[in-house]
């Protein structure tokens, strides 16, 4: 699908070519959002805090990266403020997601994978927040290397050795699970 008409349409402040935009790019945010906060309420707010953000900042929007690349930069750094604030601030016990238990009986195939999954959120709960990011766009968002760089703000190089540094973190981490 092309989107340049829904752009410069948004760009020019159409109401309607916005929220379609906005529809788009919204669960995308959230997945982001929720992988690096761990916490609904608070990946809702920071969806909430990247929409307004992007539709002030639409009209400098010059098309370098794709938009989807360029929002999510938007959304990082909302969830960098939002860390860094006092009143979103949170331990890593409130960042995991609900214990298995609270979420009722899963078959068990289901079941494995979910607690494979809450395993692999917690392990990166532990990892400093540039890693995170890193991982997380690049594994949970499928972002390449260069989107996922020009998210971040840095160079392809540096999102390598981050990933590097993560993925080998993380493979400690879980041996010494086992």
């Amino acid at each position: 699908m092309d989107q340049t008409p829904s752009i410069d349409a948004a760009r020019r402040g159409d109401r309607q070519a916005q929220g379609r935009l906005l529809r788009e790019l919204q669960d995308p945010w959230f997945r982001l959002c929720m992988s690096l906060l761990g916490d609904a309420e608070k990946a809702r707010d920071a969806v909430q805090e990247t929409a307004l953000r992007f539709l002030k900042a639409l009209p400098s929007y010059r098309g370098a990266s794709t938009l989807m690349t360029w929002s999510m930069g938007i959304a990082i750094n909302v969830v960098r403020e939002m860390r860094r604030s006092k009143r979103h601030a949170s331990t890593d016990d409130e960042r995991l997601a609900a214990p298995l238990a609270e979420r009722g009986p899963l078959p068990p195939e289901q079941a494995m994978k979910a607690e494979s999954r809450e395993i692999v959120r917690e392990l990166l709960t532990q990892l400093p927040e540039r890693q995170q990011e890193a991982v997380v766009l690049r594994f949970f968002e499928e972002l390449s290397v260069e989107q996922t760089a020009t998210v971040m703000d840095c160079a392809e190089g540096t999102v390598k050795a981050t990933i590097h540094q993560a993925l080998r973190s993380l493979k400690k981490k879980m041996e010494q699970l086992i």
